[in-house]
Parts: structure tokens; C-alpha cells; sequence
């Protein structure tokens, strides 16, 4: 692992476990009341957030986990438990079969997190954001066109005049959500 990974690990562990804010990209981040954020990204506006990839739904899943469900590469999609079932988010499939076969296959150790924002939970997660008065704020592109290389399960928020909305990328095509 490199020096610089170790290093932003360390730095927002610290963070996690002194209950402050996290902003990931940039010193100064976005969001005016930084009293309501837990985690933050730089507003860089080609940049977003990559969901965990699955080979295999987890069982007992927490409400409110985001996913990319890769349990059949050629027909994936974004997942959102919301608290009694899977909600599909992409509404269409992406085949990823050439992604998952650079992805890596290991067990993964479940009893492991990375918590940002309490020093333990109960919630099932690789990473979990646990505040009862927080919020993450997705990274804001101002239209996903300025993505580069979207990767499968990327998500962001797109602040665009007349189409303010949340984007999935299921690895093929990008899904928007609106607020109604």
C-alpha cells in the first residue's frame, strides 16, 4: 500500500473518530452549513462517488445501502435497500462483464467497516456513515457529459439549471433521478 493511501486512511480515521466533518478532494468543500455534513466531496465537476460492486446480495442488508448488484455481470444495476427490499435505481442493465473480470474475488471479513461519524454500528456496510442528524453530500457535476470515464456504480448530483437531479452509472448508461 502506498505511503499517501496510509496516510488519508490514518487522517480520516482520525476524523471518524473525533465526530468532525470529512471532506474528501479538498480542504474547503462545498456544502454552506457544515454543522449538517458528515462527508463531503470537492466539487470538482467530473469526479463522483463508486458504489461497492456485488458478486452476491448481502443478507442481511441495512436500510438505506447503496449498491452496484453484479450478480449477473451482463445485467447490472444500481440497489437500494430501503428496508424490505432491493429497489433498482438504474431502471435499465449494464454489462460489466469486462469490469468484474478485473475485480478482485477474495471473502470478504463482513465483521470489518470503516465508520465515519460514530465509533461503532450496527449496521452492515464496507463503509458507513452513522449520524442521527448528518448527511453525505454526493460530489456535484453540473452534467455528467464532464465525466471522462464514468465507472460502473458511480453516482453524483447533478446541479444543472432546469434538471437538478441524482445520477447512477450502471457501467453502461446513466440513470437520472428526479426530484418530484
Amino acid at each position: 500500500m502506498k505511503k499517501g493511501k496510509i496516510l488519508t486512511i490514518a487522517l480520516l480515521a482520525f476524523s471518524a473518530s473525533a465526530f468532525s466533518q470529512v471532506i474528501m478532494g479538498d480542504a474547503i468543500g462545498t456544502a454552506a452549513n457544515k454543522t449538517s455534513v458528515l462527508l463531503e466531496f470537492a466539487n470538482t465537476n467530473n469526479k463522483g462517488i463508486i458504489l461497492p460492486y456485488v458478486r452476491t446480495l448481502p443478507t442481511t442488508p441495512t436500510q438505506g445501502t447503496l449498491l452496484l448488484d453484479a450478480v449477473n455481470a451482463a445485467q447490472a444495476r444500481i440497489r437500494y435497500y430501503n428496508g424490505t427490499s432491493w429497489m433498482d435505481m438504474s431502471g435499465q442493465n449494464g454489462n460489466i462483464t469486462a469490469v468484474m473480470a478485473t475485480q478482485p474475488a477474495l471473502a470478504e471479513t463482513t465483521s470489518e467497516k470503516f465508520i465515519i461519524g460514530a465509533t461503532s454500528t450496527s449496521a452492515n456496510g464496507a463503509v458507513v456513515l452513522e449520524s442521527a442528524s448528518k448527511a453525505m453530500v454526493l460530489p456535484t457535476v453540473t452534467d455528467v457529459n464532464n465525466i471522462p470515464s464514468p465507472s460502473p456504480g458511480m453516482m453524483v448530483y447533478v446541479n444543472k439549471t432546469g434538471a437538478k437531479r441524482l445520477a447512477v452509472y450502471n457501467g453502461e448508461r446513466w440513470s437520472f433521478w428526479a426530484a418530484q
